[in-house]
């Protein structure tokens, strides 16, 4: 049995593999979370296993890990016009840094660009103290086709997380061709790394500065390069690294 989470895996009844993206007590840092703790810290003992999304997780240097990505692919063809200047995707807006990104976009937006904002409706931002702004647009839950088709469209995907789990949407943005304005954010998160290689530009907590780069000054080979960096996450990629290095991993346990 693999555990499909950290979380998971604190009420097992028996040790196994753990699935994860991060810890719990990375996750969940308040008061809530004390009891989590100490049993997170047996289970990554006793588990035979440990099998992250990303390196850069803080484990026990002895345990046997096997890091298998989340596959991301692009969602469809590129579109050749791209009329949305930013997008971010806000369901959690406190830990996406939403009210950052709003703020920033606020100050150098000019005349008919539009940030819109995916996986929140407007009257939630207000409840999360974040006020309307001209040229932001709330678009509420969306089903997967359509928020990839809007990613297709836009320029620029724009987050502002000080700490990220994994990262997917980042991942996908890249895939679908945007280019990625984001602060530097503590976790595994691995589209940081592939942000700084592209264009460390557009890396910073001077989130303004740096989507008014990305949207005047954008690198010509941007999304080639993306293409290039995503391929260790495509699903044949990660397909072959799980039959080639995590199955026998698992064929040892079971001996």
């Amino acid at each position: 049995m693999i555990y499909c989470s950290i979380t998971a895996a604190l009420l097992w009844r028996r040790p196994g593999p753990i699935r994860f993206d991060t810890l719990a007590r990375e996750n969940r840092p308040g008061r809530h979370g004390i009891w989590q703790r100490p049993v997170e810290r047996r289970r990554l003992r006793e588990a035979p296993l440990l099998i992250p999304c990303a390196p850069g997780v803080a484990l026990p240097a002895e345990k046997e890990q096997v890091v298998i990505p989340i596959a991301v692919k692009p969602s469809g063809k590129a579109e050749s016009e791209r009329p949305i200047a930013a997008i971010t995707y806000g369901a959690n807006p406190r830990k996406k840094g939403l009210a950052r990104v709003v703020e920033a976009f606020a100050a150098v937006r000019r005349e008919g660009e539009e940030l819109l904002v995916a996986g929140l409706a407007a009257e939630e931002a207000r409840k999360a103290g974040i006020g309307p702004v001209a040229g932001v647009r709330y678009l509420g839950r969306l089903s997967a086709d359509r928020y990839r088709a809007l990613l297709r469209r836009a320029r620029v995907y724009i987050c502002a997380p000080r700490w990220e789990d994994y990262g997917i949407a980042q991942l996908e943005a890249l895939a679908d061709g945007c280019l990625l304005v984001t602060t530097p954010a503590a976790g595994p998160y691995p589209a940081l790394g592939l942000a700084r290689a592209l264009d460390r530009r557009l890396v910073s907590d001077e989130l303004g500065g740096a989507l008014r780069t990305a949207l005047d000054d954008p690198l010509p080979d941007y999304s080639q390069r993306a293409a290039e960096l995503l391929a260790p996450f495509s699903p044949q990629a990660v397909q072959e690294r799980i039959a080639t290095v995590l199955l026998p991993a698992l064929e040892r346990l079971c001996r």
